[in-house]
């Protein structure tokens, strides 16, 4: 588990928006609705619950700070 902050990877942004899995899910209508991961996957729900707590991220910071 990675604590503090988090590295900005434009390759990775790229990619999960392009991806063929992503494509498919919502094509096909299987999308669920927002908060609602912990049905789907409940073991990645938990993680990303953590993770999210644990890491901040260096554009929402700069974000705030811009207000």
């Amino acid at each position: 588990m990675k604590f503090g902050m988090r590295k900005p990877s434009l390759k990775k942004r790229i990619a999960a928006r392009t991806s063929l899995k992503r494509q498919i899910v919502h094509r096909a209508g299987l999308k669920m609705p927002r908060g609602w991961g912990w049905l789907r996957d409940p073991k990645k729900y938990a993680y990303n619950q953590v993770y999210r707590r644990a890491t901040f991220d260096v554009f929402a910071l700069i974000k705030k700070l811009f207000r």
